[in-house]
């Protein structure tokens, strides 16, 4: 039996799981001060305690942490503990931002083409120089995160053999001030392009790991709800 009630058998921890390796803990500096504390204990102790359990258990594993937060200011701050941030910087690697190493976004963009493409069961689409000068100088503020969405997205857009970037504030040029700018299309029209090539690079599909909610980011019931309200049917 477990420690609480309904469960039948137990489960290893993060811990457990991990003995002999390494153990990634991400954003790190979202912890609260309530895992923050039981993370100091077992860095400390090299031990963990079971949920119902009664004798501490030795474990053996390598804790690798990362975080976009400033950690220092917030031990200033009081937010994060003084002590597990000592303990987690032994060997500090800082990462630069993506816009600092320019050089990178052409093998990580190839490489989540490939992902992605491989996803939608579809070769990935030729970059012109144009589109990788584009996204050489976009900036990237959410780093690569933000790079891998926006790729997924020109994906989507783009159903032949030449990548089609999405326009952002950040990539589109701006009209001279001596030209009118051309007028918008409608928000619904923009939606209902979106869906229509999702379901177009998912051949139909709504569910599954390569179905079109999953293409865009949303539940499949929602873009059912969305396909109803815009009158789009299934290839």
């Amino acid at each position: 039996k477990g420690a609480f009630t309904g469960a039948t058998r137990r489960k290893a921890g993060r811990f457990e799981q991990a003995e002999g390796g390494t153990l990634f803990l991400d954003e790190i500096g979202d912890a609260p001060a309530s895992v923050q504390a039981r993370l100091l204990r077992v860095l400390q102790e090299r031990e963990v305690q079971r949920v119902g359990g009664d004798d501490p258990l030795k474990v053996d594993v390598r804790v690798v942490a990362a975080t976009n937060r400033p950690l220092e200011k917030m031990v200033e701050q009081g937010t994060f503990r003084a002590d597990l941030y000592y303990r987690l910087n032994t060997f500090p690697i800082e990462l630069p931002a993506l816009r600092e190493r320019v050089e990178d976004i052409r093998p990580l963009v190839t490489w989540f083409l490939t992902r992605h493409a491989a996803s939608m069961h579809r070769k990935p689409p030729e970059v012109s120089e144009a589109s990788w000068r584009v996204l050489e100088g976009m900036g990237w503020p959410g780093n690569v995160r933000e790079l891998e969405n926006y790729v997924q997205r020109a994906l989507i857009l783009s159903p032949g053999a030449e990548l089609v970037l999405p326009e952002t504030e950040r990539s589109a040029p701006r009209p001279r001030a001596s030209t009118r700018a051309a007028r918008p299309r409608s928000f619904e029209t923009e939606v209902r392009e979106v869906i229509t090539r999702a379901l177009d690079a998912s051949e139909g599909r709504i569910y599954g790991p390569d179905g079109a909610a999953a293409l865009l980011g949303l539940k499949p019931t929602t873009l059912q709800g969305k396909m109803r309200k815009y009158g789009i049917k299934r290839v």
